[in-house]
């Protein structure tokens, strides 16, 4: 049975349509960003591993959240220059959206139901990291402090 996940889509900050089943085949890398948390750095250590394994089947995907402290102040036309800027980011990047409430994104209801965290299934802060398999499958849940590089091990697992 084809997994849950590749029935699911997000949007651009244009508004276009991202099917998820446009990744089959590939490890999907997803993550809440902001561009003013402390822990923004971390778009540096994301674009590094998307340039590092890109080619052999990994994508990675932010989903730009304002949901903690106000952390992401850049509108939908200006949060992608932000990041291309700031951090040289290539990967695709969502439309603003929640994780957390009545409007969570699709995605994140799917994947917060899959891996629930240490206390709860809600996101507790920007940063949180999901991997998916190149079946779909929701593979593991990292918090916002792991760093992106930590997380290479599993991806090459993977790819």
């Amino acid at each position: 049975m084809e997994s849950p996940f590749y029935q699911l889509s997000a949007k651009t900050p244009k508004g276009d349509k991202i099917p998820m089943a446009d990744f089959k085949g590939k490890a999907v890398l997803i993550v809440n960003t902001a561009t003013k948390c402390g822990l923004a750095p971390q778009f540096d250590g994301l674009e590094a591993l998307y340039q590092k394994y890109k080619d052999q089947g990994l994508v990675v995907l932010g989903f730009p959240c304002d949901q903690f402290a106000g952390q992401e102040p850049e509108t939908n036309e200006t949060v992608e220059q932000a990041c291309r800027l700031n951090h040289g980011v290539t990967f695709p990047l969502t439309e603003k959206c929640d994780v957390n409430g009545p409007n969570t994104q699709p995605v994140f209801k799917y994947l917060k139901k899959e891996l629930g965290g240490i206390l709860g299934d809600s996101i507790k802060w920007n940063f949180t990291k999901f991997l998916i398999n190149k079946e779909g499958r929701p593979y593991k849940r990292y918090a916002p402090v792991a760093k992106p590089e930590s997380i290479e091990k599993d991806i090459l697992k993977l790819i």
